[in-house]
């Protein structure tokens, strides 16, 4: 199986760099974040074959699961704050696997309530991901973490010195999963390798002189990270006309041995 994901950065504007990248690379399951949108173009991926399920928010945040397996949803908000509106979170099971598409918190600039909200909604997720690794149903986590892990996840450093993407306070949350038990996917198959990112914003042709950070993750449970055979950053969508300023992670798994 192929899991794939990427922050469009408005589905709108995107809709046809999505189509024609599905096309293309034919993943069986697509996460999105990021849709600033009230209403998700489901009809235009289902007539590519893809079933979809969103949470949606008008200008604002949103993601989304399209697959080609039947989709169950399973969870449209992250527990531990029923006061929290913010369309960030959707679980679904495929094919046996428990699919999860956030869009983590930016959380700039460090200081204010933004950060903090950053904080605490890592530490839900950290929540709910124990429990996840308990009930023992293979787990792929995917999205905009808004996390830049390591040193070499960043072109230079000291630029990001003073983001919430880079704070300890961040990073260590981030950390603490890879401790509980989950893989991260690229960094796993891609040990101590730097320059490989899925963000560069729009300035300063930062893309096309590769000063970029890596922030888009799968996290796989144990179960799940046995099959892990490949992971990949596809950089052509970010060489388009008006694109993302991220680009597509995929994830390849072996396919579940019979008694599994």
């Amino acid at each position: 199986m192929i899991f794939a994901s990427w922050n469009v950065n408005s589905i709108r504007a995107r809709l046809e760099h999505v189509r024609n990248w599905l096309t293309a690379r034919n993943p069986d399951v697509l996460l999105l974040q990021e849709l600033k949108a009230a209403e998700f173009p489901a009809l235009a991926f289902q007539e590519l074959g893809y079933e979809s399920a969103a949470v949606t928010q008008k200008a604002y945040n949103g993601v989304a699961i399209l697959s080609r397996l039947p989709l169950e949803v399973v969870c449209t908000t992250l527990p531990g704050d029923e006061t929290d509106s913010h369309a960030r979170f959707l679980e679904a099971m495929i094919g046996g696997v428990r699919v999860v598409s956030i869009y983590l918190p930016n959380g700039n600039p460090v200081g204010t309530d933004k950060f903090e909200y950053k904080l605490t909604w890592m530490d839900r997720l950290t929540r709910q991901m124990r429990i996840w690794l308990e009930d023992g149903v293979p787990t792929a986590i995917g999205g905009d973490f808004n996390v830049i892990p390591e040193d070499i996840d960043c072109d230079k450093p000291e630029n990001w010195m003073h983001d919430a993407l880079f704070q300890p306070e961040t990073r260590a949350r981030f950390r603490a999963l890879l401790g509980m038990g989950y893989t991260d996917a690229f960094r796993a198959l891609h040990p101590g390798e730097g320059g490989h990112f899925t963000f560069w914003d729009f300035f300063r042709r930062n893309f096309e002189r590769n000063r970029g950070i890596r922030i888009d993750h799968f996290l796989l449970s144990p179960s799940l990270a046995t099959r892990l055979e490949a992971c990949e950053i596809d950089r052509t969508p970010r060489a388009l006309e008006k694109p993302s300023d991220h680009t597509p992670i995929l994830v390849t798994l072996a396919a579940r041995a019979s008694g599994q």
